[in-house]
C-alpha cells in the first residue's frame, strides 16, 4: 500500500534519433521496495490490446503486507502540536517556475458530529514573512483562507467542517537560493517557528542534478514512517506525490476502520469517510513538507463522494496548484518546471476523453514545451496503464486510448505512476 523512490536526474546529452527518445543517464535509487510503475518510452506504441485479457503474473506475496497497519489515533505524531491560533499542518509547493512557492497551513481546530458550526475564514489573517537563510524576514506576502466541509444526508453519519486552511504565495524568489520563513497572524501574534525551503534552479539544459522523491499510495502507517524516514534522509530537492494520500475512506465516519464501500447505507452513492485523517496526515508529513516543496495529484481515494455530488473536497482544498500560472482551469491537472525537468500531472478520474477540457489544455501544454529549456518531459498520474497486477489490470484502458499518442507524439520521457499496490 505504499512505495517510494529518488530519482536522480542528469544532464541529457541528447534529444531524439531517428525518432528514438535517447537517455543519458537516469539513477534511481530505491528507498523501499518501489510499487511505482514507470516507463522510459523508446519509440513504438505498444497496446495493451496486443496483450491477454487476462494478465500473466506471479501472486502477490502476503507476507509484504506485514506492517501495513495504520497509525492509531492516539498516536503523538499525528495529534494537533500547538494550541488553535498557531500554524499547523505546514507545507511548501511549487507555483509554475523557480520564483515563486505556495506556503500553506491551517489554524484552528476540525469539528466532527452532527451539528457543525464552520468558522470564519476571515477570522484570522494569512501571512508570511520571509528572506533568504541567515538574513532579516524582510518580505511579506498575504494571501487566502478557506473551510471545507464533509457532508453526509443522512442521519446518524457525522458531518465534519475543516480548521481554516491558508494558501499563501511567495513571488520575487531567486532560483537555486536558500529561504528562510514564518507564517500565521502577526496580529495576535500567532506566528510558526522559522523553517526553509530551497527554490528550484533556473530552467535549461545544464539545471542537474535533482533528486526527487517519487512516491504513492503512501497512506498512514508504520509502513509509511519508514518510508518518509527514508525520504527525508536522502534530502531530496522535490516530493512527487501520485495520488492515494490518507485513505480517509477506508474509514466510517465514526472513526471506524472499514474496507467495505459504504457500511451504512450500500445502496447509496455515499462514502463514508473520517476526515480527520487528513488532519493526522498532515501533521505526521510538516517535518518533511514544510521543507521541501511537495506535488500531489488526486488518486481513486480521495474521491470522497459526499451530498449533492460533491467529490474531491479534502484534495482541492488543502493543497495549492500551480493550474493559473500552467493555463490549467482544475485542480486535476496542472504543469509546472523543476530545473530541467517539465512536470506534467494529469488527472484520471475526471474527463480525459479527446473532446474533454483535460485533453486539450493537454496538447496545448505539451506543444508548448520547449526541450532546450527543459529536455526531460515527465508526466505523472495515478492508475498506470500497464500492468500485470490482477486487481487493477487494464484498469485504466480508456484513459490509455485516450492520451498516450499524445504522450509518443510529443516525446514524454517518464511516466510515473502508483494504485497498483502489488510488486511490480
Amino acid at each position: 500500500m505504499w512505495c517510494a523512490g529518488v530519482v536522480l536526474m542528469h544532464e541529457r546529452k541528447s534529444f531524439f534519433e531517428m525518432g528514438l527518445v535517447s537517455i543519458y543517464i537516469i539513477e534511481l535509487v530505491l528507498l523501499l521496495i518501489t510499487l511505482i510503475s514507470f516507463k522510459l518510452v523508446h519509440g513504438g506504441i505498444p497496446t495493451t490490446l496486443d496483450g491477454p485479457f487476462k494478465p500473466v503474473t506471479v501472486p502477490l506475496d502476503e507476507s509484504f503486507r506485514g506492517n501495513a497497519t495504520d497509525l492509531p489515533d492516539a498516536d503523538p505524531r499525528v495529534q494537533k502540536p500547538v494550541d488553535d491560533s498557531q500554524p499547523e499542518q505546514i507545507s511548501v509547493s511549487l507555483s509554475a517556475t523557480y520564483g515563486s512557492v505556495w506556503i500553506s497551513w491551517i489554524t484552528g481546530q476540525f469539528q466532527i458530529g452532527d451539528n457543525i458550526n464552520p468558522l470564519d475564514p476571515s477570522s484570522i489573517q494569512s501571512v508570511v514573512f520571509y528572506g533568504v537563510y541567515g538574513n532579516p524576514l524582510t518580505l511579506q506576502a498575504t494571501g487566502h483562507s478557506l473551510v471545507y466541509n464533509q457532508l453526509y444526508p443522512f442521519e446518524g453519519l457525522q458531518n465534519y467542517t475543516s480548521g481554516i486552511i491558508h494558501h499563501v504565495r511567495l513571488t520575487g524568489l531567486k532560483p537555486n537560493t536558500l529561504y528562510q520563513y514564518q507564517c500565521g497572524d502577526p496580529s495576535i501574534p500567532a506566528m510558526s517557528k522559522l523553517y526553509y525551503f530551497k527554490t528550484m534552479p533556473v530552467s535549461g539544459p545544464k539545471s542537474y542534478p535533482s533528486r526527487i522523491a517519487v512516491v504513492g499510495d503512501l497512506g498512514l502507517t508504520y509502513n509509511t514512517t519508514s518510508t518518509i524516514d527514508h525520504m527525508i534522509s536522502n534530502h531530496p530537492d522535490l516530493v512527487l506525490l501520485v495520488g492515494d494520500i490518507c485513505y480517509a475512506d477506508l474509514y466510517l465516519t465514526n472513526g471506524t476502520g472499514s474496507n467495505c464501500y459504504s457500511c451504512t447505507f450500500s445502496q447509496t452513492p455515499i462514502h463514508e469517510t473520517y476526515q480527520p485523517r487528513w488532519d493526522y496526515w498532515g501533521r505526521y508529513m510538516q517535518p518533511l513538507v514544510s521543507k521541501v516543496p511537495i506535488m500531489a495529484i488526486e488518486g481513486n481515494h480521495e474521491i470522497e463522494p459526499q451530498a449533492e455530488n460533491q467529490t474531491f473536497v479534502a484534495y482541492s482544498s488543502r493543497f495549492a496548484f500551480p493550474s493559473k500560472k500552467s493555463r490549467s482551469s482544475s485542480t486535476f491537472y496542472y504543469s509546472f518546471n523543476a530545473g530541467g525537468i517539465h512536470f506534467i500531472m494529469l488527472g484520471a478520474y475526471i474527463a480525459y476523453s479527446k473532446t474533454s477540457d483535460q485533453h486539450k489544455w493537454l496538447e496545448r501544454d505539451l506543444a508548448n514545451v520547449n526541450r532546450e529549456v527543459t529536455p526531460w518531459l515527465v508526466a505523472t498520474w495515478h492508475p498506470p496503464w500497464y500492468s500485470t497486477y490482477k486487481a487493477h489490470y487494464r484498469e485504466a484502458e480508456c484513459m490509455r486510448v485516450a492520451m498516450e499518442d499524445l504522450l509518443y507524439k510529443y516525446r514524454v520521457d517518464i511516466v510515473f505512476n502508483g494504485h497498483a499496490s502489488s510488486c511490480l
